[in-house]
């Protein structure tokens, strides 16, 4: 989703009730990724998608339908749609609005980062490619500071990781998403990139630390890029 949001780590969310639910993702959303300026919510926004970077080169409805389904039942619209699970809705996925009981702002320490606008907007991810939302839930990488690039690993300054990797923002939860297969991500970004439609709402840059995050995800604080085996140390099948 900086467009998504500018994300991270779930654990600072907005009330017991919506820590539990983020708790429980499996992933998403895409990026949180921010955008730059404050406005308020407006129509809609007919921008161009981007350049394509999916494998298929071209979206396709199946892909989107499950796309839909992954977004709609892993937590996304918590901060992204506040709590509201409705794709009828007019401002579906378009992140931070100001005023209301849950604008999509979050208190991280001493920084305050925005639920970015995840719709194909000029003032969303219209300006960023496919690949690099794809990135953003693989490795956690602002897509509109991040380049267009395939990433094969995530030592910085090897395999295409940036060398100053500048990752989304808490709390969006890229530690788990970039555990779905690379098939999953990719239907999440042909329905945000080619499912729905364009809202012109510009979210705030999220504030953060000069390292934009990156001394908060090591492997020792959020767990290895590839899980173990099953079973590991913690598991047991007992059938």
């Amino acid at each position: 989703m900086s467009l998504i949001q500018k994300s991270g780590n779930h654990e600072a969310r907005r009330g017991a009730g919506k820590t539990r639910r983020t708790a429980t993702w499996i992933a998403l959303t895409v990026t949180a990724i921010g955008v730059i300026a404050v406005a308020g919510c407006g129509g809609s926004d007919d921008s161009s998608p981007g350049d394509s970077g999916l494998p298929s080169s071209t979206a396709s409805l199946a892909q989107v339908q499950h796309g839909r389904a992954l977004v709609t039942t892993m937590g996304c619209t918590d901060c992204h749609s506040h709590g509201v699970n409705n794709p009828g809705a007019a401002n579906w996925l378009s992140g931070y609005t100001a005023g209301g009981q849950d604008p999509g702002t979050f208190a991280i320490g001493p920084f305050t980062t925005y639920a970015a606008n995840l719709t194909p907007s000029a003032t969303g991810l219209g300006p960023v490619t496919d690949r690099q939302v794809f990135n953003a839930l693989k490795h956690g990488l602002d897509p509109a500071e991040s380049p267009n690039a395939v990433i094969t690993g995530d030592t910085p300054g090897q395999g295409g990781f940036p060398a100053a990797p500048h990752f989304l923002a808490p709390p969006m939860p890229w530690i788990a998403t970039r555990h779905l297969s690379d098939s999953d991500i990719w239907d999440i970004v042909a329905y945000l990139k080619h499912g729905i439609k364009g809202v012109a709402n510009t979210v705030p840059a999220s504030q953060g630390p000069p390292d934009f995050w990156a001394s908060s995800y090591t492997p020792d604080k959020v767990g290895p890029v590839t899980l173990p085996s099953y079973p590991a140390t913690g598991e047991q099948f007992a059938p």
